[in-house]
């Protein structure tokens, strides 16, 4: 697990939490981002890009409506929606 999952996470064994998935997809979007800039016929990766955008925003959408003060700790700390 990276650094920004690990200040996300509730305890210690936590991978399953929201905040700790959107830190995650956040970092494999950034790779996948950088390895689409540098392949633009990878295809396959950018599907993989999308799929991780989308779920990612999907966690977003439902941290924003059930836990608003956990949303915005989020966008501050991944450094989202400025």
């Amino acid at each position: 697990m990276n650094k920004k999952a690990q200040e996300l996470a509730m305890h210690d064994k936590d991978t399953g939490s929201s905040e700790v998935q959107i830190a995650l997809l956040t970092d494999k979007i950034e790779t996948l981002s950088k390895h689409i800039k540098q392949f633009k016929k990878d295809k396959h990766s950018s599907i993989g890009l999308l799929r991780a955008v989308n779920r990612r925003k999907k966690l977003l959408d439902y941290l924003k409506k059930n836990k608003i003060d956990s949303y915005k700790n989020v966008l501050s700390k991944l450094n989202l929606r400025k």
